[in-house]
């Protein structure tokens, strides 16, 4: 699916501003880069002020460092060899300091980096994931595009942040330290200044097209990677682990996760090329011209226009100057590529809403119970603009109260209108009324809190048997009695309650419950996975709709039996909406709607369907004949 949804007629919201974000996403201008830029300072000072400003004072004392030492140490060669030795002992004594601070600056630098990375990061996630979690359709996680987008945001969120940081740090002390050593060595040769400094720019020039370079690669490889990581995670998944090996599929998947992995170290490979070629020429061009200056300065101290103090703070200058320049331009490079990461970041953190938002408030939850019900009215939907129509002017009233049944072939739209009715989606074209109140003008967290569901691929968490539960209603974990009696209504009791340790019972191979490794956990049948899913649901005890999507499919006739009786009671005198291929699950329902091709074609009960002998009368024959044969 495209990932792209309306906000009613005729609009689009979605997964069109996703593409149009994505557009450039190599690139970074200047707004871009001091957005970024910002964004990761605030978030850093918010995380860790105190640590932040060590990290200044850490940044700028390390910048003066080398320069305090070339300048006493030219002092020192010079007492040496001339007058004034009574004051060598003060001067190696401020040598000795420096060393001293030179020695400890970088373990403390470390020290605060580190901390502000934790706190930066931590503070990152939690800003990036509360976005995530706002965004209330599907139409962003269908979307491959923000999918990228939001793996580069999570690998910035985690560890960008601080780099950021401290890579503008390490850019203010380099520019500090080019600017002392440029001074120092403009004293002694203001010509040798300008040769050292223009032999510079070639470099910054050069690293900066690099950075784009890398940038660029990193965008091409993320679908690769992301590719890769899904195949790894199927070779090593548990939930896979079984087809994989009955088939033979191990290898297959395999060679598809080495596929993505050299089309991803190709790229690499050209930008490590093009990375050895230039930074090499750059190499040479920097021994040029320190060689070049050592030679003027021994020359130039032979006829006596420097000192042996001024040859050593030239040597020390010129290997300053292009030191401190090979590092401003490592870390402008470095900095061009986090910023690039953070943008991702802020992106995400900036991203429209992918459903509309509410257009004149009606907060649901203050309104009485479902009364009247609920209609579509001419309601079109495609899942992109050049997508099929899934539905075509669907026209369906529910009224309230009553159960009504969709049925159909797969590909009918009968998942679509569920996940329509829930507002994971907007219509393109048309609107749902709820007690004549278009959804779209209700807060979807409002909207939500008055439906059930039992969804068709439920969720298997790796959680406890007591946390799948209560998922559906995470106030509940507290609860016991409650989980209890949720588990009971949906016949999942006395399995939880034969598990190692009841429902503290871990249901998983993949963690241990509590961190206690020798734990395995428990396995469950789909059966009871499917009754634990139920009793997600019944946690919601006042649903105004309840959608039972699928609720007994893969379920043995006994087991599927003792499922529609107990959905019988929780679902008596409430407005539900059942949806099944088996069609004697759905034989009770007050009315019974088939949807074929995106459209209603059938509409009646039980009786007045098979009288009618249309789809729906061939479809309930070919299933009866099956059981009698």
């Amino acid at each position: 699916m495209s990932g792209r949804t309306g906000k009613g007629p005729g609009r689009r919201t979605g997964g069109d501003e996703g593409r149009r974000a994505d557009g450039g996403k190599e690139q970074l201008a200047p707004r871009e880069a001091v957005a970024a830029a910002r964004g990761a300072a605030a978030l850093a000072w918010r995380s860790a002020p105190a640590h932040l400003t060590g990290l200044v004072a850490v940044a700028v004392a390390a910048a003066g460092v080398p320069v305090a030492v070339a300048w006493l140490t030219r002092l020192v060669l010079d007492r040496l060899t001339g007058a004034g030795q009574a004051t060598l002992l003060g001067l190696a004594l401020g040598l000795g300091a420096l060393g001293l601070m030179a020695a400890l600056l970088p373990h403390v630098s470390q020290y605060l980096g580190a901390r502000l990375n934790r706190a930066a990061g931590t503070r990152a996630v939690d800003r990036l994931f509360t976005a995530v979690n706002s965004f209330g359709g599907l139409a962003r996680f269908e979307d491959p595009r923000f999918q990228d987008r939001l793996r580069m945001a999570q690998s910035a969120g985690s560890q960008t942040v601080g780099r950021v940081v401290e890579t503008g740090l390490s850019i203010a002390g380099g520019t500090l330290g080019v600017v002392g050593f440029v001074v120092a060595l403009f004293v002694i040769s203001p010509a040798m200044t300008g040769l050292v400094v223009a032999a510079a720019v070639p470099a910054l020039v050069a690293e900066l097209r690099l950075s784009r370079r890398r940038a660029k690669s990193a965008w091409r490889i993320s679908s690769a990677q992301r590719r890769e990581f899904f195949y790894q995670s199927l070779l090593s998944s548990l939930d896979a682990a079984k087809e994989i090996r009955l088939f033979a599929a191990g290898d297959f998947f395999k060679k598809r996760m080495l596929d993505e992995r050299r089309t991803a170290d190709a790229e690499r490979q050209a930008v490590e090329r093009r990375e050895l070629v230039t930074q090499s020429g750059l190499a040479l061009l920097g021994a040029f011209v320190a060689g070049g200056g050592l030679v003027w300065a021994v020359l130039a101290a032979r006829q006596g226009r420097l000192t042996v103090g001024d040859v050593s703070m030239f040597v020390a200058a010129v290997v300053g100057v292009q030191g401190a320049l090979s590092g401003l331009v490592g870390s402008l490079a470095d900095g061009h590529h986090q910023l690039l990461l953070m943008k991702h970041y802020m992106a995400v953190l900036r991203a429209d809403p992918d459903l509309g938002p509410p257009a004149g408030l009606t907060p649901l939850d203050r309104l009485p119970a479902l009364r009247r019900g609920i209609e579509l009215r001419d309601v079109w939907f495609r899942y992109g603009d050049d997508s099929p129509w899934v539905l075509r002017g669907v026209n369906l009233f529910i009224p309230g109260g009553t159960a009504v049944a969709l049925v159909g072939h797969n590909g009918a739209g009968k998942s679509t209108l569920v996940k329509l009715l829930c507002r994971f989606y907007d219509p393109t074209r048309g609107e749902i009324l709820w007690d004549a109140v278009d959804i779209r003008r209700v807060p979807v967290d409002a909207l939500r809190r008055r439906l059930g569901a039992v969804f068709q691929d439920y969720m298997n968490y790796d959680l406890t048997a007591g946390e799948n539960i209560a998922v559906g209603d995470v106030r509940a974990l507290g609860d016991p009695a409650r989980l209890a009696t949720a588990a009971r209504e949906a016949g999942a009791h006395d399995v939880v309650a034969r598990l190692p340790h009841g429902y503290d019972t871990m249901l998983s191979r993949v963690f241990a419950a509590g961190g206690a490794e020798d734990d395995a956990g428990a396995l469950l049948s789909g059966g009871q996975w499917q009754r634990l899913a139920l009793a997600r649901a019944f946690l919601r005890t006042d649903p105004d709709l309840l959608i039972l999507d699928e609720p007994s499919s893969g379920l043995d006739a006994e087991a599927e039996h003792d499922i529609h009786l107990r959905l019988r009671r929780y679902r008596a005198g409430r407005t539900s909406l059942l949806i099944s291929h088996r069609l004697g699950a759905v034989r009770d329902a007050d009315r019974i709607v088939v949807l074929a091709g995106g459209r209603i074609t059938e509409e009646g009960s039980h009786a007045e369907l098979l009288d009618e002998d249309g789809t729906y009368a061939r479809l309930f024959t070919v299933q009866a004949d099956g059981y009698h044969r």
